[in-house]
């Protein structure tokens, strides 16, 4: 199951949402280095509206008009390509204009017409396994992508082929805690490619009280492991300061701390 020497990893990677056009440059122009390296296939990840926050009172972003103009100048910028969150299916069709992976949230992974609206684009689709989601289920989630673009069986193949993702972000049972089973990479990856998500997986959800806590010091370890198993790609929220981040900065890594993580996950995959 492990990448082989030579294999080109998907990275996502970014901010968790967009605070202000000055912070998106300033984290788009450190990450330049990973557009640079030709082992790996990189996507710059960044929310304009984060939907699913604990509290009303919870920064959300800048919505999608400005988000999406931020965005698309980061891609003329820097010459990025781009993966955003998407939550209703009337918001795909101006996201796609911009991006080139739409990403449908953990809580929203069911949802047919949101998959389906996805589906219909020509972008490549990460679907993020709910935290509620049993791993072998997931098939169905893929299935809906697939049978809208005209593929009727679920495989690893077919989902590469199509353009579809999977991503695991870690199963919550409702005590404020996030535990990954590496068996879900293991299960997923027979019918995806499957992207593990090293900095959803330590939240520790309504921690702090009405907010989302973490605890970032395991991302390496639990992104060590991934490696180890097999996976496609790798997700990372990164930030310049975590502490000052509007949304999920106690599971963030820091900007620094990434390059070092990263030359880590690559010697580890290198095993044969």
């Amino acid at each position: 199951m492990n990448l082989q020497n030579g294999k080109i990893m998907k990275l996502l990677a970014g901010p968790c949402v967009i605070e202000s056009e000055e912070n998106i440059f300033t984290i788009a122009k450190a990450l330049e280095k990973y557009q640079e390296d030709a082992t790996i296939d990189f996507y710059f990840k960044a929310s304009f509206d984060k939907a699913n926050r604990t509290s009303l009172d919870s920064f959300r972003g800048l919505g999608m008009e400005k988000g999406l103009e931020i965005l698309q100048k980061v891609k003329d910028d820097f010459g990025y390509k781009i993966v955003t969150d998407v939550h209703e299916s009337i918001q795909v069709e101006p996201v796609a204009k911009v991006v080139d992976m739409l990403q449908i949230p953990a809580f929203l992974c069911r949802q047919t017409d949101l998959l389906v609206a996805c589906a219909k684009t020509d972008k490549e689709v990460n679907i993020k396994k709910g935290q509620f989601i049993n791993p072998p289920d997931m098939r169905y989630s893929v299935m809906k992508v697939l049978k809208t673009r005209g593929c009727d069986e679920v495989s690893y193949e077919n989902a590469q082929k199509h353009g579809i993702y999977l991503t695991e972000r870690g199963s919550s049972f409702g005590y404020g805690n996030i535990v990954v089973d590496m068996r879900s990479l293991v299960i997923m990856r027979e019918f995806a490619p499957v992207i593990f998500d090293a900095t959803h997986s330590v939240q520790m959800p309504g921690a702090l009280g009405g907010k989302t806590g973490g605890d970032s010091s395991m991302v390496p370890y639990l992104a060590s492991a991934a490696a180890a198993v097999g996976v496609d790609g790798f997700f990372f929220e990164t930030h310049f300061d975590p502490s000052c981040a509007l949304s999920d900065g106690p599971n963030m890594v820091k900007l620094d701390e990434l390059e070092k993580l990263i030359e880590k996950i690559k010697k580890i995959q290198a095993i044969k």
